[in-house]
């Protein structure tokens, strides 16, 4: 069980073929995937009514955890640590970031830079 970036659902989605996307090679290890629901929003307000039916079948096959107290807590503990030492991060990976923390999970990214700076965060090595 992995929490997947934005990053791997948009790679996925730009490459024509799918074989050499990082999701493919993720689908070879793992089988249950989760998004946050901050993934969700960006994916959301960033796609085309034309992508539609693309993004509707991919959700299917994935599980969307919300953004609840707990994911608040572990955010505000690691922004408040991060802002000590002038560290911050966009905001979504932030989220998305203490949602793997907060639900125990493993988290796949292409974006490594910005979610190794998150407390207790195990990242998978791609």
């Amino acid at each position: 069980m992995i929490l997947l970036d934005s990053s791997i659902l948009i790679d996925f989605f730009r490459k024509s073929n799918k074989q050499n996307t990082v999701f493919f090679q993720l689908s070879a290890l793992y089988s249950d995937y989760f998004i946050s629901s901050i993934t969700h929003y960006e994916i959301g307000i960033g796609n085309r009514s034309v992508h539609f039916d693309f993004w509707k079948n991919l959700y299917e096959r994935l599980t969307v955890l919300p953004f609840d107290v707990k994911c608040s807590e572990v955010a505000i503990t690691n922004y408040i640590n991060l802002r000590k030492i002038n560290q911050q991060i966009d905001l979504a990976d932030l989220l998305i970031g203490s949602t793997a923390v907060a639900n125990n999970l493993s988290i796949a990214t292409i974006n490594r830079k910005h979610f190794e700076r998150i407390l207790d965060i195990d990242i998978i090595k791609i």
